[in-house]
């Protein structure tokens, strides 16, 4: 099976154990198992619960407590709802498994995680993009997507909170979608890993999966939670989504690790706390990156409404990847190329690192960029 290869990631290989300031990095800044116990309400003692722990395969689904704590989030789900899967990468991975098939119609949005298009066109799927377009602040034109998404349309994929540009669709819109994919028979998957970081109210965007018969929602404890390093994700969706997806789960997955789930299933139960930390250093350091924008005269953008990655158009002449390796090679920033996410003449920055590392890294940008 061919698959293109995955630029955001081969970037972040080549690169993210070279630099000093990381601004290309998408997670909020990553907890520490003292400050998630702290968060939660406990202390290092409580870990004495663990050591009885057998460390066996577990539930082959996810456990009842953690599967509970992730149908928690949505409004409308059940544990029975959802499937725990390795990261949302694995998520995301088992739905296009699941339900693509070589020939099928997939309209996906650009930018947004290259999973979404990649995966089902090395299946054989007939991929149609949808760019999302800076002067429709990076959301899709319905219009265009009326026109995309035909009769017979198996899947249409969303990313909302949008990596990269921090758009965000809000209820109304994601209904007028709904809308749309009824009216042609299309599953949507929306991939929600950022859902959690918006920078207004509680935060929480509607989930697809709350809105419509065949929507599916992927998500996971990297982003908006703090804890990649569980590399822990869920399906939620229809029955029979998560049953078709058990199948092709069972040759790729078992189960997920018990210490992972156990601290999953903490970090949701005490998610009120966790996304309070997370909230305040998302709207704390967009202020900051907002401030720098409106001072640098070669910068401009779209702000994001939501997750923790900005797209920034330059004034310069060379490629998003030749201002990276540069800037990376002067001064020990890392951004993303806009290269690596089809979108050249773009930077991706990251935000949600602790403040003086934005901090540091902007001002190290801010001197770089007198220079060129």
């Amino acid at each position: 099976m061919h698959i293109e290869p995955f630029g955001v990631e081969i970037w972040m290989n080549e690169w993210e154990t070279k630099c000093e300031w990381n601004l290309a990095e998408t997670c909020v800044e990553s907890l520490t198992i003292a400050e998630l116990l702290t968060l939660a309400g406990k202390n290092s003692a409580d870990l004495s619960e663990l050591l009885p722990m057998k460390l066996t395969y577990g539930a082959i689904e996810g456990s009842d407590r953690l599967r509970q704590a992730v149908a928690a989030i949505y409004e409308n789900q059940s544990p029975s709802s959802v499937l725990i899967t390795h990261g949302t990468i694995g998520a995301n991975m088992l739905v296009h498994k699941t339900l693509i098939e070589p020939g099928d119609h997939v309209v996906a949005v650009v930018p947004t995680y290259q999973q979404h298009y990649s995966i089902p066109a090395s299946i054989g799927a007939d991929v149609t993009r949808l760019q999302l377009k800076e002067e429709n602040a990076f959301l899709p034109d319905l219009e265009e997507l009326r026109c995309l998404a035909v009769s017979g349309t198996k899947l249409i994929a969303l990313n909302n909170p949008n990596n990269p540009t921090g758009a965000l669709m809000d209820r109304a819109l994601l209904q007028e979608i709904v809308e749309i994919a009824r009216a042609c028979g299309a599953w949507i998957l929306c991939d929600e890993v950022y859902r959690g970081t918006d920078q207004q109210g509680d935060g929480m965007t509607a989930s697809i999966a709350d809105l419509y018969e065949k929507g599916i929602s992927t998500a996971g404890m990297s982003k908006a939670y703090s804890l990649a390093g569980l590399r822990l994700g869920w399906i939620t969706g229809p029955q029979e989504l998560i049953e078709a997806a058990c199948i092709h789960r069972d040759y790729d997955t078992i189960s997920v690790g018990m210490i992972d789930e156990y601290f999953a299933a903490l970090a949701l139960e005490n998610r009120a706390q966790v996304l309070a930390r997370s909230q305040r250093i998302t709207r704390g350091n967009l202020q900051i990156l907002e401030d720098w924008v409106e001072r640098e005269a070669k910068i401009s953008w779209v702000k994001p409404r939501s997750g923790t990655t900005a797209l920034l158009k330059y004034d310069a002449q060379m490629s998003s990847r030749e201002f990276c390796v540069a800037l990376l090679g002067e001064t020990g920033v890392m951004l993303t190329p806009g290269s690596a996410l089809d979108m050249e003449g773009y930077l991706r920055i990251g935000y949600a690192n602790g403040p003086e590392v934005l901090r540091q890294g902007l001002q190290r940008m801010s001197e770089f960029l007198a220079r060129i």
